[in-house]
C-alpha cells in the first residue's frame, strides 16, 4: 500500500477496541467508512493489511491508511445566521475574525453553525475552492481560540496561501495568557508534535511527531498579590506574545504546557481556571502575508476579546 500520512500509535485508553472503532475516532470518519476502508484492505496494522474490522488492539499499536476516509457527509451548505467579522475581502482573499467558541469548519459533532457556513451565505463563490468539507479554508484556529484567519476566495488564491504556509512566509502572531512565569523573557519552542499516546483527543510532544516551532515574548509579569482583595486571582501569571514557524494541531497549547506553562483556561491541557472564562486564552492577534495576486504585503491586527481584556486588567491589579 502506498502510506496516507504517519502512523497513528494506539494509546493505552482504546487497549481492547475494534479496529474499526478505532479508525472512526482517529480519523472522525463513520463506522461504516471505517469498515469499507478495512474490508479494501485500506488499513495497516503494525504493517500488515487488516484481515478483520473486529481486531482488536492494544497499547502501541501502529496504524496506517492507504486512502483518505470519505466524510460520509454531503458539503457544507450556506448559513446566514452565522454572524461574521470581516476585517478585509477582495476579489482573492478573505480575512475574517473569529470570535471564541465558533468552530471553523463542519466536522465530528459540528454539522453545522460554522464559519464555513456563514462564509459560504455571504461568499458563495468559496463552494468550489479548496477541500470539498471545508472551502477556502488555508489554515484553522481552535474552536476557543479567537483571532484572525485567512480565507481564499479562488481556487488560485488557495493554491498561493497553502504554498506560501508551507514555506513558512506567513506571519501568524498570538497573544495568550499563561500559568506561572517562564523564568526567560523570550525563547523558542522547538519539539515535535503527534498525537497523544494516552489520550485520543490530545496532541503531545512526542519523539516521532512532526517538528514544531513556536517563538514567544514575555511582555508583562504578573506574580500573585500578596494581599489578595476580594476580586484578586490567585495565582502567578504572564502575558506572552508568540509567533508560529509551523502550524501543528494545538501547537501552542502543547508547547506552553510542556515548559510547565500551559494558558490559562486550557482544561485539556492543565492550564488553571480563569474566573469566568471557560475557554483557553489564547488570541491569533496578528495576521501577515503577500497578497495572492499582487504580490502586495498585507498585515492585519485585532485586540483581544473583552473576557481576554477583562482577565488581563484583573490581573494587573
Amino acid at each position: 500500500m502506498s502510506p496516507m500520512g504517519p502512523d497513528e500509535v494506539v494509546p493505552d485508553a482504546l487497549t481492547g477496541e475494534r479496529l474499526d472503532r478505532v479508525v472512526a475516532l482517529v480519523w472522525e470518519c463513520s463506522r461504516a467508512e471505517a469498515a469499507r476502508l478495512i474490508d479494501r484492505q485500506k488499513v495497516e496494522v503494525n504493517g500488515t493489511p487488516a484481515a478483520s474490522r473486529s481486531q482488536r488492539l492494544v497499547v502501541g499499536d501502529q496504524i496506517r491508511l492507504s486512502e483518505a476516509p470519505a466524510m460520509g457527509q454531503p458539503p457544507p451548505g450556506p448559513d446566514p445566521e452565522v454572524e461574521l467579522n470581516v476585517v478585509h475581502a477582495d476579489e482573492w482573499v478573505i480575512v475574517v475574525s473569529k470570535p471564541a467558541d465558533l468552530v471553523v469548519h463542519p466536522g465530528s459533532g459540528h454539522a453545522a453553525g460554522t464559519m464555513v457556513n456563514g462564509l459560504l451565505a455571504r461568499f458563495p463563490e468559496i463552494a468550489g475552492v479548496g477541500e470539498p468539507e471545508r472551502p477556502g479554508i488555508v489554515h484553522r484556529l481552535d474552536r476557543g481560540t479567537s483571532g484572525l484567519l485567512m480565507v481564499a476566495r479562488t481556487q488560485r488564491s488557495y493554491e498561493a496561501l497553502t504554498a506560501a504556509l508551507g514555506r513558512r512566509e506567513v506571519h501568524r502572531g498570538y497573544v495568550a495568557l499563561v500559568s506561572g512565569m517562564p523564568a526567560d523573557d523570550r525563547g523558542v519552542i522547538d519539539a515535535p508534535v503527534g498525537r497523544s499516546t494516552r489520550h485520543p483527543i490530545k496532541m503531545a510532544v512526542t519523539a516521532d511527531g512532526r517538528p514544531a516551532r513556536t517563538h514567544y515574548q514575555v511582555t508583562a509579569r504578573m506574580p500573585a498579590p500578596t494581599e489578595p482583595t476580594e476580586e484578586s486571582v490567585l495565582f502567578d501569571t504572564a502575558r506572552l506574545e508568540l509567533q508560529l514557524e509551523t502550524g501543528r494541531t494545538h501547537q501552542i497549547r502543547v508547547h506552553l504546557a510542556a515548559i510547565g506553562h500551559p494558558v490559562l483556561g486550557d482544561d485539556l491541557y492543565g492550564g488553571s481556571d480563569a474566573p469566568g472564562i471557560n475557554r483557553p486564552l489564547l488570541h491569533a492577534h496578528t495576521l501577515g502575508f503577500a497578497h495572492p495576486d499582487s504580490g502586495e504585503q498585507l498585515r492585519f491586527q485585532v485586540d483581544p476579546p473583552e473576557d481576554f481584556s477583562r482577565l488581563y486588567r484583573l490581573l494587573c491589579g
